[in-house]
């Protein structure tokens, strides 16, 4: 599956429409994020990759979206899963830490997670 660009638009509900979603951020001027390009492009075609949906944004045409995003080093990697942030590095990963950070995010047991965000959002809501 080739990547997908993104805008402030689609960010949100390709986000919370796929089970798990990869976003680069990165320019053309980027000389890292060109060197990140085809190591990101080929795991995206990986099988073991499948219903993964490997996306780009171009901070140069989304600077709202990056500035949401608090994008302050190109390129930065962010991995959701169920529509929750479980992972945001700048720099440009090697193929196998990208490798080892998908199998990561694919075994990540959301439930916990998703106990401490409900906790969290209840004691916030209490602290009025």
């Amino acid at each position: 599956m080739a990547t997908t660009d993104l805008t402030a638009q689609t960010f949100e509900k390709t986000v919370l429409d796929n089970d798990i979603v990869l976003v680069d951020f990165w320019a053309a001027w980027c000389g890292p994020c060109r060197q990140f390009a085809p190591v990101y492009e080929a795991a995206s075609k990986e099988a073991d990759n499948e219903g993964i949906v490997f996306a780009k944004v171009d901070t140069e045409a989304e600077q709202s979206l990056a500035g949401a995003a608090n994008i302050t080093s190109i390129p930065t990697l962010m991995a959701f899963k169920e529509g929750v942030l479980v992972f945001s590095q700048p720099g440009a990963l090697p193929q196998s830490a990208l490798q080892n950070l998908i199998e990561q995010v694919k075994a990540l047991d959301m439930a916990p997670i998703k106990e401490q965000i409900a906790q969290e959002a209840a004691s916030a809501g209490g602290e009025a």
